[in-house]
C-alpha cells in the first residue's frame, strides 16, 4: 500500500488494507474487525494523537478567521464568542473521525505496535 492510499483510506474511514470495510462502527468506535476482507483492529491505539492534531489545525484557523473579521467588521467580543464557538465545535467534530482514520491506517502501513522490552 503506498502512503497516498493509507491516507485516502484514513480520511475516508475506511478499512486500511482493502479501502472498503468501515473502520468505524460508531463516530469513534473501531469495528472488532473489517467486514469485508477481516482484519482485525486490535494493533490499532491512536490514543489521543487525534484530539491533538485537531486542535494544531482548529486552533490556528479559528484564530486567524477571528482576526480577520474583527479587522474587518466591528463587532462586540461577545459576538466573537457567537461566531467562534459553534464554529470550534463543529470542526473539531467533523476532523476527528478523519483524523483518527488516518492515524490508524498509517499504524498498519508501518507495523507499528506498543513498544516492548
Amino acid at each position: 500500500m503506498s502512503q497516498s492510499n493509507a491516507l485516502a483510506n484514513g480520511i475516508a474511514c475506511r478499512c486500511p488494507r482493502c479501502g472498503k470495510g468501515n473502520l468505524f462502527s460508531g463516530y469513534l468506535k473501531l469495528t472488532p474487525a473489517c467486514p469485508v476482507c477481516g482484519l482485525d483492529f486490535a494493533f490499532a491505539d491512536s490514543g489521543d494523537g487525534p484530539a491533538v492534531f485537531v486542535i494544531f489545525l482548529v486552533a490556528p484557523v479559528i484564530v486567524i478567521l477571528a482576526l480577520v473579521v474583527g479587522s474587518l467588521v466591528a463587532i462586540p467580543p461577545w459576538m466573537h464568542l457567537v461566531l467562534w464557538i459553534p464554529v470550534t465545535i463543529v470542526l473539531s467534530i467533523a476532523l476527528l473521525p478523519p483524523f483518527k482514520g488516518v492515524l490508524v491506517s498509517l499504524q498498519y502501513r508501518h507495523d507499528a505496535h506498543e513498544g516492548h522490552q
